[in-house]
């Protein structure tokens, strides 16, 4: 019988090393033995629910395919198996997507930063910034992590319970650039539609992950923090030409080209070198791909299914 499995069962049964592992197992296969993915598609609703977003993949090596379905608070990830054409499981996908947004930056972090790097700054403190936090320190040794939010007393509070989370010193920065400057990893994830990054603070040598913005009324990186890179990668440039609004605006003004722009999924197979030298900026446009939902859906499934939880659905 396919399951239905809530937030509260995926929270007790993977972690963001599990989910980075699940993800890199899904990129293993990207655009070859049948893997395919169908790019975020938005369909128009009324207010105040604004639009319908939809967005599918398959991974024969995984013997699956599926779809993620969502709009407003509500999120589902539905899993079905290709050679038994039939439902494995519908997954609420809140804690799914802040876990598997996490784990897509520490799979990039892990092929792009330098081996170094223990410096963290990141901007933004919503449900997005803990798990990018958590899959930093899943990929790399942390030393020190600098926060900044618009809100002082919220970033305080975020310092405080990721520097007992972390077991590293967390600080609260005043400014985003206080936050940004000599850090060896960057992360934004905020709601912006104005930049919260620029490219004259970033540190020679020092990996961006860019993970809030994906749509075209939002962006988080001006257009020197795209060029000072000597290396922009992302999920997939289908999404990302019509997603990712700093790449898109540099394209259009002949300032950077699509075919420079590495797919995530060619580092994890090593068609790619990634980063060229210790001095090297390097940067990860995140949109967020069906291939990673339904990859981390299948572990999800997988460990349900074994540990008998989730309802059986009639």
């Amino acid at each position: 019988m396919p399951l239905y499995i809530k937030d509260s069962d995926v929270d007790s049964l993977v972690d963001i090393k599990d989910a980075i592992a699940a993800l890199e197992d899904g990129f293993r296969h990207w655009r070859r033995d049948g893997t395919e993915n169908l790019p975020r598609q938005r369909l128009p609703l009324p207010m105040p629910a604004r639009s319908l977003n939809l967005m599918a993949a398959s991974s024969p090596a995984l013997g699956i395919c599926g779809h993620k379905a969502y709009f407003g608070g509500c999120h589902h990830v539905t899993l079905y198996s290709i050679e038994e054409k039939r439902l494995l499981a519908v997954i609420e996908a809140g804690r799914l997507g802040a876990i598997r947004t996490g784990a897509a930056s520490g799979v990039a972090t892990r092929y792009l930063a330098r081996k170094d790097a223990s410096v963290v700054g990141i901007i933004g403190t919503g449900r997005q910034a803990r798990t990018q936090l958590l899959a930093m320190a899943a990929v790399r040794s942390l030393r020190s992590v600098r926060v900044f939010g618009r809100d002082a007393g919220r970033r305080k509070i975020f310092a405080d319970e990721m520097a007992a989370a972390l077991s590293c010193e967390v600080k609260a920065c005043d400014t985003a650039e206080d936050c940004v400057r000599d850090s060896h990893i960057v992360v934004a994830a905020t709601n912006s539609s104005a930049p919260v990054v620029h490219g004259d603070w970033l540190a020679p040598g020092s990996h961006v992950n860019a993970i809030g913005a994906n749509g075209y009324a939002r962006r988080e990186l001006d257009d020197a923090a795209v060029l000072h890179a000597a290396l922009v990668a992302t999920d997939d440039r289908d999404q990302a030409r019509t997603e990712a609004r700093e790449l898109i605006d540099l394209t259009r003004d002949g300032k950077l080209d699509w075919d420079d722009v590495v797919e995530l999924g060619d580092l994890v197979q090593h068609n790619h070198p990634g980063r060229g030298s210790d001095n090297d900026i390097t940067l990860f446009k995140s949109l967020g791909i069906a291939l990673e939902d339904i990859a981390f859906g299948k572990l999800i499934y997988d460990r349900a299914l074994a540990a008998g939880r989730g309802a059986e659905m009639g």
